[in-house]
């Protein structure tokens, strides 16, 4: 089937055809690695991952590069202030060296929590020094930067679409600043490629400027902008055209206009051929600040009884192009939907492997197709829930003698493989132990012993496990 992403390079929803046939490379945005993440920047690896997994359903090999970026990024999207890892360095008393691993470690634990595919590739912005100095001499030799006091900048004047991606109007932010932090640079729209460390400072990650992207031979020592490792990782190891870039929204206007300049003012042809861009998360209708304390991490959202599935079910629930809106109770909502997920999921340990198909009830064999087919209309989740739901409600309503065991197996499996929700490995089959219970329990039924049929049940409860009498059986389900 044809896969159809929303492009924000066309601003409409585009068949989608790589470079290479059955190829795809792909290029995320990933954390800066100086402070906790919370569910507000989960939402785009959920749905990148559920990405991922659309296009290996469609017979694509994915290749993915994700950045970590540990040095670079400044505390706001433009180039004054702090270096974020600087800053979280002094925060914890420790060296920049130090925060980024920790954080870094605590966002791929994150990941493994969501049941996230990891890319292939996993870069961190401190291990590609030299290619971003090289992309910054590459741009110095096609005369697109300047020098002043504080870096080297890209001169964006000379990249004529710089403005065409963001539909910006450059004219209309240059008379709307209200104060130029920098008086030094040419256009208000201009941006650091590289920055030199103050004077008289000494940086925990900082490197000497080479000569070949200075001008003038008087060493400095110097960092990497925020923008350019994007681009250098991305050329480096997916070549000169990528297939697919995505990101956030915020990235639209800054940070993905500045990789696209830099990037192809470096190599002269298109930088990538799609951009996907998720929308944000609120919580309770109010942006996520720190002032609010809003921004709820993975291990208080446990804390308060849900897991990090029941949040990855929550985000699933909205369109990535929608604005999300976080509550406890749209949390709970999700849970009980997973939950109940679950709970269809185990009724394959409850089916016999083979039945009469004369007498077959319940059909599920397009169910699996149709899921697939709703994600690759642009990642549309939720209508492949809709589907799920629609499908699990029937079985749930039927005699399951007369579900065909193999079709739903197979639905459960297209499933985790397509949402990553991980039913089949969270619903292991009951333990003999239970089972025999639950044949003593029915005997007690038939002999009309409700006292023992009743402590029967209550044994099976403390094992998690809760019977439900049908007019055709007992089924058995997880208690929570």
């Amino acid at each position: 089937m044809t896969v159809k992403l929303h492009n924000t390079l066309t601003g409409n929803i585009d068949n989608f055809k790589p470079l290479t046939d059955n190829e795809v490379t792909l290029y995320t945005c990933g954390p800066t690695v100086y402070d906790y993440p919370h569910i507000g920047n989960w939402v785009a690896y959920i749905y990148w991952d559920t990405l991922v997994r659309t296009l290996t359903a469609n017979d694509y090999k994915v290749t993915r590069v994700m950045n970590i970026t540990d040095v670079g990024h400044l505390v706001s999207d433009a180039d004054d202030g702090e270096d974020k890892l600087e800053k979280g360095a002094r925060r914890e008393g420790k060296t920049a060296w130090e925060v980024a691993a920790f954080y870094t470690d605590y966002f791929l634990k994150g990941m493994d929590q969501l049941g996230l595919i990891k890319p292939q590739y996993i870069t961190k912005a401190t291990d590609y020094i030299d290619q971003q100095i090289d992309l910054v001499g590459r741009l110095k030799d096609k005369g697109y930067t300047y020098q002043i006091d504080d870096g080297i900048y890209f001169d964006t004047s000379k990249f004529a679409t710089y403005a065409d991606f963001a539909h910006l109007d450059l004219d209309e932010q240059k008379a709307g600043a209200r104060v130029d932090y920098n008086p030094q640079k040419r256009h208000g729209s201009d941006f650091a490629v590289w920055k030199f460390t103050p004077i008289g400072e000494k940086r925990d990650m900082e490197w000497l400027s080479p000569s070949k992207i200075l001008e003038g031979d008087q060493p400095k020592m110097g960092f990497p902008g925020w923008h350019i490792e994007c681009s250098a990782m991305a050329l480096s190891l997916l070549g000169n055209t990528i297939d697919i870039h995505t990101g956030g929204i915020d990235h639209i206007p800054v940070h993905h206009t500045n990789e696209i300049a830099q990037s192809e003012a470096a190599t002269g042809v298109r930088f990538c051929n799609y951009w996907l861009h998720n929308n944000h998360l609120k919580v309770n209708g109010t942006k996520i600040s720190k002032s609010l304390q809003n921004g709820y991490k993975l291990e208080e959202l446990q804390a308060k009884g849900f897991s990090p599935l029941d949040f990855k079910m929550l985000v699933l629930q909205s369109h990535y192009r929608s604005e999300g809106n976080f509550t406890f109770d749209n949390l709970q909502s999700a849970k009980n939907r997973l939950h109940n997920w679950r709970n269809i999921a185990a009724l394959r340990h409850q089916i016999h492997d083979t039945i009469n198909h004369g007498d077959q009830d319940v059909s599920v064999y397009a169910t699996s197709g149709a899921v697939v087919e709703a994600l690759a209309s642009d990642l549309n989740t939720p209508e492949a829930l809709r589907i799920i739901d629609e499908a699990f409600t029937r079985i749930g309503n039927s005699n399951l003698d007369h579900i065909d065991r193999f079709p739903f197996v197979q639905l459960l499996e297209t499933i985790d493989a397509v949402l990553g929700l991980q039913l089949v490995d969270s619903t292991p089959d009951i333990s003999d132990e239970a089972k025999q219970i639950i044949l003593e329990r029915l005997s007690a039924r038939s002999r009309k012993d409700w006292p023992q049929s009743d402590k029967l049940r209550d044994q099976l409860l403390e094992q998690g496990i809760v019977v439900r009498d049908t007019t055709n059986r007992t089924i058995w389900e997880y208690a929570n």
